[in-house]
């Protein structure tokens, strides 16, 4: 049997890291501007463009809106700030669900279908672009 160290003492974190947060939101904008960018070569493609544009914008702000007002309407005693490092935060587990999770695991579940979606779209473009200009 192989032998595993056991971390007993490790934080418990309740949310994300803020970097993670700014890291989705960096994700979703180069997803829109990739496809704005390698797609936007036809006019019949603006008003899909647009649409998508905008679901990604409320997609992203709905959430960053409802923690604004979070953060001011707290209860008296949950004003404290919890300023957590990184560093400190991805040594920690994250609380899931009743569950514990490591917390860089918690990230990379998060952000890799995001990365997929927005690194997948870019080379599909370039694809796109390398064929339109080498075609007849």
């Amino acid at each position: 049997m192989a032998r595993h160290l056991v971390a007993h003492n490790r934080p418990v974190f309740e949310q994300l890291h803020p970097k993670i947060y700014g890291t989705a939101v960096g994700l979703v904008v180069w997803f829109a501007l990739s496809a704005w960018i390698l797609f936007d070569r036809q006019s019949a493609v603006g008003l899909p463009l647009a649409m998508v544009s905008l679901l990604l914008f409320v997609a992203v702000m709905l959430p960053w809106l409802l923690s604004r007002i979070w953060k001011r309407h707290r209860l008296p005693l949950d004003q404290h700030e919890d300023s957590v490092s990184f560093q400190d935060w991805k040594a920690g587990d994250l609380a899931v669900w009743g569950s514990r999770l490591h917390s860089m695991h918690a990230a990379i579940d998060m952000l890799l279908p995001l990365a997929a979606v927005a690194f997948g779209l870019t080379a599909i473009g370039i694809v796109f672009l390398i064929c339109a200009h080498t075609g007849p």
